[in-house]
């Protein structure tokens, strides 16, 4: 299966996924709702894989195809905090988000080949990839959910529960961020001869690191929530400089060795 097949497969995953959702909302149909969804996100797999099959490699060499990944992983995400906690909004904003993800593929399509590169050519390269893949979707979960916390009306008062979900998304995201992080490092000595190198890449990812830890810290000693959310969005905001915001930057152009 190939790039071309994408807009096809994408408005059948698009199908389930809508019908999951109709049923989430529908009420008393949580079962059928997470069936629905999950028929989805397993075509969107499938290709995916076909794709692997087809290429001869793992599609995470270009922007695009991690978008790929990204929308995989926000839509199982979403399906699984839905069967958790019953949040109907929370699948229906992941799957938005998937979708906005599956959409600038469709109306920006990249050139996909065969071809990668010596660097990529490393027994790091699937797991990392996945792995920071993983931290972005939960943590993009997060700021999905502290948004709609934060801007509903105030007569919905912030419930424990709501917050320890924001501060379980975070501490897993966390945790495969400095996953990511270390099997970077891992790669890095392997490929280029050293640990670190202050690519700014590296940059951004330690800083996006250091600002979830913040949170981390900070979620223990404050009780204003207005504080708490606003240190979540500043950190994802700066997952974005890490992960794309990077190719834009002039410090990067031409010298960092994270774009490709």
């Amino acid at each position: 299966m190939s790039w071309d097949q994408l807009p096809i497969i994408s408005l059948l995953s698009i199908i389930f996924w809508i019908s999951g959702i109709f049923f989430a909302f529908k009420g008393k149909q949580e079962r059928t709702a997470v069936i629905l969804s999950s028929i989805g996100t397993a075509i969107f797999l499938v290709f995916i894989i076909s794709m692997w099959i087809s290429l001869g490699r793992p599609p995470m060499r270009t922007m695009g195809e991690t978008r790929l990944w990204y929308s995989l992983f926000l839509s199982i995400i979403g399906i699984l905090l839905y069967a958790r906690f019953k949040y109907q909004w929370l699948l229906a904003f992941s799957i938005l988000m998937a979708v906005v993800f599956i959409g600038v593929n469709i109306f920006k399509p990249e050139i996909h080949d065969r071809a990668i590169m010596p660097a990529l050519q490393s027994a790091w390269f699937v797991p990392h990839v996945i792995v920071y893949m993983m931290a972005y979707a939960l943590l993009g979960a997060n700021a999905v959910f502290v948004l709609y916390l934060w801007f509903r009306p105030k007569k919905h008062v912030i419930t424990p529960q709501e917050l320890s979900l924001c501060d379980n998304l975070i501490r897993i995201g966390w945790a495969f961020l400095t996953l990511g992080m270390v099997m970077g490092a891992l790669w890095a000595k392997q490929a280029w001869g050293d640990y670190w190198s202050w690519d700014p890449k590296e940059t951004w990812a330690l800083a996006t690191w250091f600002s979830y830890l913040l949170y981390l810290h900070l979620r223990q000693r404050v009780k204003d929530t207005d504080v708490l959310f606003a240190v979540s969005i500043f950190s994802f905001i700066l997952l974005q400089m890490c992960w794309w915001g990077i190719n834009y930057l002039p410090s990067a152009q031409g010298m960092s060795v994270h774009t490709y």
